[in-house]
């Protein structure tokens, strides 16, 4: 496994500065850097996007975890770079991504322990101004963050935004996390412990529909929601266990545990989910990755027994990852690491393609597995 990750790594120094170049080579004085991030590489061109996309926040995230590997400062600066134009997401209210954005960025870099910060920044300000925007979603009535404005929807709650809950844990309101957290519990759940995508809430709380918006049917078990479930729990697991919060932690330990002794037993052989468990046509790289960070944060909470179905699980996805039917050559695939992955296929959108969060997710994976595995 250290040679597989060292590969991997030796890949992604390529890849990203690969990435870097293409972007840069965009930039004018009309095309601002915040209006510069990567989104997929499609028909052989790379997609863009600009700050505001969900998913903007991952590219830094890779860069960062690629300098945190190699401890080289071409790999900061690229780092600091690309997350500095993310502080302009302060300005927007409009969805529940900002948690996404901001800690796989400003999160990675508050991290860094560099002994001078020359770009004359706090991340941990943003954050802190971040985790404040994000608890403003909170509706007390329902108990739960409102993931976007304006949709059809009357309060939309995507199981991604357990993701988004760290952002509160770490700089903001624990107590608004745990609300939604425990509210999600109650409400997204079937009871064969999967999970809806969408779950509508009236103005007083109550549930108006329950829908699978991105997978193949409502009543069908979309692959990359249930890894945004498992590793979403997984994680307020942990952070309530850090803070001698045991029985809470042990509630939201439970709800993963279920959701992974579901999942465990239906995967492939070689551990990559299809888009969605009912379907066997495409698979989906991002949610292999998210799913392997997922497995491994449970093996953690579990003591990291050296017999955990959960870790050879994860072991088997990223060995599949780190083969040439899903890892890059170097210098294609626009920079990014993985192809093979499944944004949303009902709606036509990114289907088969390279995505940034499965790059960022799968060095997460790398980081979190052991040597000697």
């Amino acid at each position: 496994m250290e040679q597989l990750r060292n590969r991997v790594v030796d890949v992604a120094k390529v890849q990203t500065v690969y990435m870097d170049s293409l972007l840069s080579s965009r930039a004018t004085p009309q095309a601002e850097s915040r209006n510069l991030c990567p989104r997929t590489f499609q028909g052989d061109t790379l997609v863009t996007s600009d700050i505001g996309w969900w998913c903007s926040g991952f590219y830094p995230g890779v860069l960062w975890q690629v300098y945190e590997a190699t401890e080289d400062t071409l790999f900061r600066n690229l780092a600091v770079k690309h997350t500095l134009p993310l502080a302009g997401l302060l300005e927007r209210e409009t969805d529940h991504d900002i948690g996404f954005q901001l800690m796989s960025s400003f999160g990675k870099m508050a991290l860094d322990c560099h002994s001078e910060r020359s770009e004359g920044i706090s991340p941990e300000t943003i954050l802190a101004r971040g985790a404040e925007t994000l608890a403003g979603r909170f509706i007390p009535e329902a108990g739960i963050l409102r993931s976007w404005n304006g949709s059809r929807w009357n309060i939309p709650v995507i199981i991604d935004n357990m993701m988004n809950l760290d952002l509160l844990m770490v700089y903001g309101d624990r107590t608004v996390a745990e609300k939604h957290a425990l509210t999600t519990a109650a409400n997204h759940f079937r009871e064969d412990g999967t999970t809806w995508h969408l779950v509508d809430y009236a103005d007083d709380g109550s549930i108006l529909g329950k829908q699978t918006v991105q997978g193949y049917a409502d009543d069908s078990a979309w692959a990359r929601g249930q890894a945004w479930a498992l590793y979403g729990y997984a994680q307020m697991a942990q952070r309530e266990r850090e803070a001698g919060n045991e029985a809470l932690g042990q509630q939201f330990y439970e709800v993963a545990a279920k959701l992974e002794g579901w999942m465990l037993p239906r995967l492939p052989e070689d551990g990559v989910p299809y888009w969605d468990f009912s379907q066997k046509d495409l698979r989906d790289a991002s949610a292999g990755a998210i799913l392997a960070c997922g497995f491994l944060r449970m093996w953690n909470l579990r003591g990291c027994p050296a017999d955990d179905p959960a870790l050879a699980m994860a072991g088997r996805i990223l060995r599949t990852l780190a083969s040439p039917e899903y890892l890059a050559e170097p210098r294609t695939n626009g920079g990014f690491l993985l192809k093979h992955s499944v944004g949303n296929l009902p709606g036509r959108s990114e289907v088969d393609v390279p995505l940034t969060y499965a790059d960022y997710y799968f060095l997460e994976a790398l980081h979190l597995l052991p040597s000697e595995h």
